[in-house]
């Protein structure tokens, strides 16, 4: 079994994080799942949640990942999300700002994308 697994995370409009890992957490619709290398092959529908990944070199990626798909076949795992964000790429600010206009105009998708955003960001 191999230690690591190649990680490919990409949005519609971006390759977001590309490299090499030891664990992937994500959200799917069957629930939260933790991917290691070795893991049986895989494909699900990705929820919108905090995507963790656990890198080679001991760090740790977390994304702001809304909807789309996972699949892990050959130690190779992609993540091919709607849209994907890096945690340190999100402005909190601007996020918490979102979220109270959301709550304000009773917007529960966008209450939900904001709530995502600001996890991600707690969990980096």
């Amino acid at each position: 079994m191999a230690a690591e697994l190649h990680v490919e995370l990409v949005a519609a409009d971006r390759s977001v994080w590309s490299g090499e890992a030891t664990l992937v957490v994500a959200r799917t619709t069957s629930g939260d799942i933790g991917v290691m290398p070795g893991h049986q092959p895989l494909l699900g529908v990705l929820e919108s949640g905090p995507v963790t990944i656990r890198t080679s070199d001991g760090g740790t990626v977390v994304a702001a990942v809304h909807g789309g798909f996972i699949s892990f076949a050959d130690n190779k795992l992609s993540l091919l999300a709607e849209i994907a964000e890096l945690s340190d790429e999100i402005d909190v600010q601007r996020v918490e700002r979102e979220l109270e206009r959301a709550k304000a105009e009773g917007d529960a998708s966008a209450e939900r994308r904001a709530d995502v955003r600001l996890r991600a960001v707690s969990a980096r």
